[in-house]
Protein backbone atom coordinates (compact mmCIF):
# COMPACT_ATOMS: atom_id res chain seq x y z
CA UNK A 1 0.00 0.00 0.00
CA UNK A 2 1.44 3.39 -0.95
CA UNK A 3 1.57 6.38 1.37
CA UNK A 4 -1.01 8.04 -0.93
CA UNK A 5 -3.46 5.15 -0.52
CA UNK A 6 -2.72 4.67 3.20
CA UNK A 7 -3.83 8.13 4.33
CA UNK A 8 -6.93 7.97 2.13
CA UNK A 9 -7.94 4.61 3.60
CA UNK A 10 -7.21 5.95 7.10
CA UNK A 11 -9.43 8.96 6.36
CA UNK A 12 -12.30 6.70 5.31
CA UNK A 13 -11.91 4.65 8.48
CA UNK A 14 -11.99 7.78 10.68
CA UNK A 15 -15.19 8.93 8.97
CA UNK A 16 -16.84 5.54 9.37
CA UNK A 17 -15.78 5.18 13.03
CA UNK A 18 -17.49 8.51 13.62
CA UNK A 19 -20.64 7.03 12.09
CA UNK A 20 -20.72 9.10 8.88
CA UNK A 21 -23.39 7.34 6.81
CA UNK A 22 -23.84 9.60 3.78
CA UNK A 23 -21.06 10.49 1.35
CA UNK A 24 -22.18 13.02 -1.24
CA UNK A 25 -19.85 14.02 -4.03
CA UNK A 26 -19.25 15.43 -7.47
CA UNK A 27 -16.77 12.99 -9.05
CA UNK A 28 -13.16 14.04 -8.38
CA UNK A 29 -9.90 12.13 -8.78
CA UNK A 30 -8.61 13.45 -5.45
CA UNK A 31 -11.53 11.77 -3.68
CA UNK A 32 -11.27 8.52 -5.67
CA UNK A 33 -10.54 6.30 -2.66
CA UNK A 34 -13.29 7.83 -0.49
CA UNK A 35 -15.78 7.60 -3.34
CA UNK A 36 -14.90 4.01 -4.22
CA UNK A 37 -14.90 2.87 -0.59
CA UNK A 38 -18.28 4.51 0.06
CA UNK A 39 -19.74 2.94 -3.09
CA UNK A 40 -18.53 -0.49 -1.98
CA UNK A 41 -19.67 -0.15 1.64
CA UNK A 42 -23.22 -1.47 2.15
CA UNK A 43 -23.47 0.39 5.49
CA UNK A 44 -23.39 3.84 3.85
CA UNK A 45 -25.08 5.79 1.08
CA UNK A 46 -22.87 7.23 -1.66
CA UNK A 47 -24.75 9.93 -3.54
CA UNK A 48 -23.48 11.45 -6.77
CA UNK A 49 -24.40 15.13 -7.10
CA UNK A 50 -24.83 17.23 -10.22
CA UNK A 51 -23.53 20.28 -8.36
CA UNK A 52 -21.86 20.78 -4.99
CA UNK A 53 -24.63 23.00 -3.64
CA UNK A 54 -26.91 19.94 -3.56
CA UNK A 55 -24.56 18.47 -0.95
CA UNK A 56 -25.20 21.35 1.43
CA UNK A 57 -28.97 20.77 1.25
CA UNK A 58 -28.41 17.03 1.60
CA UNK A 59 -26.36 17.63 4.77
CA UNK A 60 -29.26 19.64 6.22
CA UNK A 61 -31.71 16.86 5.45
CA UNK A 62 -29.37 14.20 6.80
CA UNK A 63 -29.07 16.10 10.07
CA UNK A 64 -32.84 16.43 10.35
CA UNK A 65 -33.01 12.66 9.87
CA UNK A 66 -30.38 12.05 12.56
CA UNK A 67 -27.65 10.93 10.17
CA UNK A 68 -24.09 12.25 9.77
CA UNK A 69 -22.96 13.18 6.27
CA UNK A 70 -19.91 14.52 4.49
CA UNK A 71 -19.72 16.50 1.26
CA UNK A 72 -16.70 15.66 -0.91
CA UNK A 73 -15.71 18.37 -3.37
CA UNK A 74 -12.83 20.01 -5.18
CA UNK A 75 -11.87 23.62 -4.45
CA UNK A 76 -13.40 24.70 -7.76
CA UNK A 77 -16.76 23.49 -6.40
CA UNK A 78 -16.66 25.92 -3.48
CA UNK A 79 -17.78 28.71 -5.79
CA UNK A 80 -20.72 26.60 -6.95
CA UNK A 81 -22.26 26.42 -3.48
CA UNK A 82 -21.70 29.89 -2.05
CA UNK A 83 -25.35 30.90 -1.77
CA UNK A 84 -26.36 27.52 -0.36
CA UNK A 85 -23.70 27.81 2.38
CA UNK A 86 -25.85 30.53 3.96
CA UNK A 87 -28.34 27.75 4.76
CA UNK A 88 -25.91 26.38 7.35
CA UNK A 89 -25.88 29.41 9.65
CA UNK A 90 -29.60 30.01 9.20
CA UNK A 91 -30.48 26.34 9.75
CA UNK A 92 -27.90 25.90 12.53
CA UNK A 93 -26.95 22.36 11.56
CA UNK A 94 -23.55 20.64 11.63
CA UNK A 95 -21.72 20.55 8.33
CA UNK A 96 -18.58 18.75 7.20
CA UNK A 97 -16.99 19.01 3.78
CA UNK A 98 -13.69 17.61 2.60
CA UNK A 99 -12.18 19.76 -0.11
CA UNK A 100 -9.40 18.63 -2.42
CA UNK A 101 -7.39 21.73 -3.23
CA UNK A 102 -6.28 22.83 -6.68
CA UNK A 103 -4.49 25.99 -7.78
CA UNK A 104 -1.65 25.46 -5.33
CA UNK A 105 1.61 23.49 -5.29
CA UNK A 106 2.66 22.67 -8.86
CA UNK A 107 -0.69 23.52 -10.49
CA UNK A 108 -0.45 23.30 -14.27
CA UNK A 109 -4.02 24.32 -15.11
CA UNK A 110 -4.43 28.10 -14.94
CA UNK A 111 -8.23 27.74 -14.73
CA UNK A 112 -7.90 26.06 -11.32
CA UNK A 113 -5.79 28.81 -9.74
CA UNK A 114 -8.32 31.58 -8.91
CA UNK A 115 -10.88 29.43 -7.07
CA UNK A 116 -8.19 27.23 -5.54
CA UNK A 117 -6.52 30.26 -4.02
CA UNK A 118 -9.82 31.87 -3.05
CA UNK A 119 -11.58 28.83 -1.59
CA UNK A 120 -10.37 29.11 2.03
CA UNK A 121 -11.26 32.81 2.35
CA UNK A 122 -14.57 32.21 0.60
CA UNK A 123 -15.50 29.39 2.96
CA UNK A 124 -14.44 31.41 6.01
CA UNK A 125 -16.51 34.39 4.79
CA UNK A 126 -19.57 32.11 4.81
CA UNK A 127 -18.87 30.92 8.36
CA UNK A 128 -17.18 27.65 7.46
CA UNK A 129 -14.06 27.04 9.59
CA UNK A 130 -11.17 25.58 7.57
CA UNK A 131 -8.73 22.97 8.83
CA UNK A 132 -5.85 22.06 6.52
CA UNK A 133 -3.93 18.82 5.98
CA UNK A 134 -0.63 19.40 4.16
CA UNK A 135 0.98 15.99 4.68
CA UNK A 136 -0.09 12.37 5.24
CA UNK A 137 0.49 12.66 9.00
CA UNK A 138 -1.91 15.63 9.18
CA UNK A 139 -4.92 13.84 7.70
CA UNK A 140 -6.20 11.71 10.59
CA UNK A 141 -5.69 14.35 13.34
CA UNK A 142 -7.30 17.04 11.17
CA UNK A 143 -10.19 14.75 10.21
CA UNK A 144 -10.76 13.79 13.85
CA UNK A 145 -10.77 17.46 14.87
CA UNK A 146 -13.12 18.31 11.99
CA UNK A 147 -15.56 15.55 12.98
CA UNK A 148 -15.59 16.70 16.61
CA UNK A 149 -16.08 20.34 15.68
CA UNK A 150 -18.82 19.59 13.14
CA UNK A 151 -20.87 16.99 14.97
CA UNK A 152 -20.27 17.77 18.65
CA UNK A 153 -19.92 21.55 18.48
CA UNK A 154 -22.40 21.80 15.57
CA UNK A 155 -20.07 23.90 13.46
CA UNK A 156 -19.55 24.20 9.72
CA UNK A 157 -16.13 22.72 8.97
CA UNK A 158 -14.10 22.26 5.80
CA UNK A 159 -11.14 19.89 5.86
CA UNK A 160 -8.83 21.12 3.11
CA UNK A 161 -6.58 18.47 1.57
CA UNK A 162 -3.68 20.44 0.10
CA UNK A 163 -2.41 19.95 -3.42
CA UNK A 164 1.00 19.10 -1.95
CA UNK A 165 -0.68 16.17 -0.14
CA UNK A 166 -2.64 15.06 -3.20
CA UNK A 167 0.07 15.68 -5.77
CA UNK A 168 -0.20 18.07 -8.68
CA UNK A 169 -1.82 16.70 -11.82
CA UNK A 170 0.47 16.49 -14.83
CA UNK A 171 -0.52 18.40 -17.97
Amino acid sequence: MSVQTAWQDDLYEVLRKSNVKIFSYVPDGGHKTLINRSLADPAVEAITLTTEQEGVALAAGAHLGGVKSVLLMQSSGVGNCMNMLSLISNGQFPFLTIVTMRGEFGEGNAWQVPMGQGAPATLEAMGVKCLRADGPNDVVPCASAALTMAFQSRMAIALLLSQRLLGAKAF
